[in-house]
């Protein structure tokens, strides 16, 4: 989907100059364009495990961490150009922090990339044999090969990928999403019963201890991402009065594509054999099924694959980058990993990552249940990438308060009590995933933490902790 923009001519008023031409974008372009980038499918079969719940289990992280995250970004967009690694630099006056965060941006992707393959390895099942799905060997085999494909592609520094991500939104997005529900909602006018039930009894999840709500970890990272698309608040006309009116039609817009797809999928399919990777195809199949039309099924798979292809694309050079601009300039890495190849692309960084995310992918093949080891990635990734979030959020607060007077155009209401909700529900995120999920109860707790918290001290801390103290001055390549 590509989005008008209005261009307004803008001249000096006390100097003799050529008018220069600023790029407006309409809040409502914005809205969509965020949508895009925040919204899928592929977090709807672990909430249709929830039933009717699954509106509770969305509503609640969006109130207490995507508008703060959201709103917070806006304002330190407005006022700081660089992203994360300024923000958090100049807010907590380290340079080292600002590298953590830019660093847990770039790391999370290294366990992104599998639990996304691995969802694209299944959908790919159901069009040549949906028995693949449940293969750990089958799922570490694509995993690996369409991952080193991808780095191939972006190395060549390919610019057919770049509207992948916004088009991917309508074809392997919106038109599956409102297929599958306004099919569902069929299924259900035509007498059959909702496998799940569907009364005020089941809005709330039922409590068996702590462990029967540690899903919603996986929400706060189905939500993330909203502080990439705050640096466009200065391509906003007005941004103290559209910007949150951008913010809250996306996160409208973000709960239908979240909430009515994953109630889609537990009317059709029992909460017992829901898979959390291949969920979507599930509803898919048996829906069309139903309704005799099963040949649609691989036709539809295709469009979810499509659609998660063009997203790793996108992704796939965007957070890299960003390490090795910081890199360049703090000297965090050693210079053979900030080279260039020929097309300009940080080559030798995506390989060096796909060698990780290979092994990581050996996962599949080696834990018997592919929904775990999806799970257990999903988890690993979620408490990466909120150590962002929690400098984050201490980092504006240090600001509006130290440097009041600094230029900003937008400023977040209440932004001191904003950061104080998203902060505790992050942190709060953190220590939940390191929970064992109910689904999941047969194995180790004490193996499961381990390789969550282990998973996230090694990347998320260790590696950045240690990259800082071995940098060189000769390892920097930019003033």
């Amino acid at each position: 989907m590509f989005f008008p923009i209005r261009e307004v001519c803008v001249s000096s008023t006390d100097m003799k100059a050529k008018p220069t031409t600023t790029a407006w974008i309409s809040w409502v372009a914005l809205a969509f364009m965020t949508t895009s980038s925040v919204a899928s499918l592929r977090s709807s079969p672990s909430m249709a495990i929830y039933g009717l719940a699954c509106i509770f289990l969305y509503v609640v992280p969006a109130i207490l961490f995507l508008l703060p995250t959201a709103l917070v970004s806006a304002e330190l967009a407005s006022g700081w150009s660089g992203g994360v690694y300024n923000w958090v630099a100049e807010g907590l006056s380290s340079k080292p922090l600002g590298f953590l965060a830019v660093w847990c941006q770039f790391a999370m992707t290294i366990f992104y990339y599998p639990t996304l393959l691995a969802y694209v390895a299944s959908t790919l099942a159901y069009v040549i044999n949906p028995q693949l799905a449940a293969s750990g060997v089958y799922t570490a085999i694509v995993i690996v090969v369409l991952y080193w494909a991808g780095v191939w592609v972006s190395s060549q520094g390919t610019k057919t990928v770049a509207g992948l991500s916004s088009a991917g939104l309508v074809i392997g997005t919106l038109v599956p999403g409102a297929v599958l529900v306004l099919l569902g909602i069929v299924f259900l006018a035509q007498g059959n019963p909702s496998a799940a039930p569907m009364n005020a009894a089941h809005l709330l999840p039922p409590w068996t201890g702590i462990a029967s709500l540690v899903l919603i970890v996986n929400n706060f990272l189905s939500y993330s991402g909203m502080e990439m698309n705050a640096v466009h608040v200065s391509s906003l006309k007005n941004p103290a009065r559209e910007f949150p009116k951008t913010m809250f039609l996306a996160t409208g817009l973000v709960l239908l594509i979240f909430i009515l797809p994953a109630l889609a999928i537990s009317w059709v399919v029992p909460a017992g054999s829901v898979s959390l990777t291949a969920g979507v195809m599930q509803a898919f199949d048996t829906v069309f099924a139903h309704f005799d039309v099963q040949w649609l099924t691989p036709v539809f798979g295709l469009m979810l694959i499509t659609a998660s292809l063009g997203g790793m694309l996108t992704w796939l050079a965007g957070p890299s980058k960003g390490v090795l601009l910081i890199s360049r300039e703090g000297g965090y890495l050693p210079p053979v990993l900030q080279k260039l190849n020929r097309h300009g692309v940080q080559q030798n960084i995506l390989v060096a990552q796909g060698v990780v995310t290979t092994i990581i992918a050996l996962l599949y093949a080696l834990i018997p249940n592919v929904s775990s080891a999806y799970w257990i990635l999903s988890v690993i990734t979620t408490q990466i990438y909120l150590v962002v979030y929690l400098l984050m959020f201490v980092a504006a607060v240090k600001l509006r308060r130290e440097r009041p007077d600094h230029p900003r155009g937008y400023r977040a209401p209440a932004l001191t009590l904003l950061c104080v909700v998203g902060f505790a529900a992050s942190l709060a995120a953190m220590l939940i995933g390191f929970v064992p999920p109910s689904q999941f109860g047969s194995g180790s707790p004490l193996v499961y933490v381990l390789i969550v918290g282990g998973g996230l001290v090694l990347v998320g801390l260790a590696v950045p902790y240690l990259l800082i103290k071995l940098s060189k001055p000769s390892w920097r390549t930019q003033p």
